[in-house]
């Protein structure tokens, strides 16, 4: 999986690409973590279009995710999901604690 980021006026957007299972989320959580730590952004974006699949340790990370930002008070969502991660999402009820859009 790859995770590539932007920064543009106080937003850094995350664009997750490929697969998201166990095995990718702690190294996607690092380089993630980095980016905020970098940036101090006040809004992060969590880009789906490019993922693939999704388990439960992608619920996980945006649970990370969101409390991070808390943390630094700031906000994030997530964008963008496609079907089977948004099978995923939807299970989870995690809509409930942070958007989530489909960008449909």
């Amino acid at each position: 999986m790859k995770v590539l980021s932007s920064y543009v006026d106080g937003r850094l957007t995350l664009y997750l690409k490929g697969e998201l299972d166990h095995h990718e989320a702690s190294a996607a959580l690092r380089k993630i973590s980095a980016a905020v730590d970098d940036y101090l952004p006040r809004d992060c974006v969590v880009d789906m279009a490019g993922l693939t699949f999704m388990d439960s340790s992608g619920i996980a990370l945006i649970l990370k995710i969101a409390r991070l930002m808390a943390e630094t008070g700031g906000r994030a969502w997530v964008e963008n999901v496609k079907n089977q991660p948004l099978k995923v999402i939807d299970a989870s009820g995690i809509d409930r604690v942070i958007k989530i859009s489909t960008g449909a």
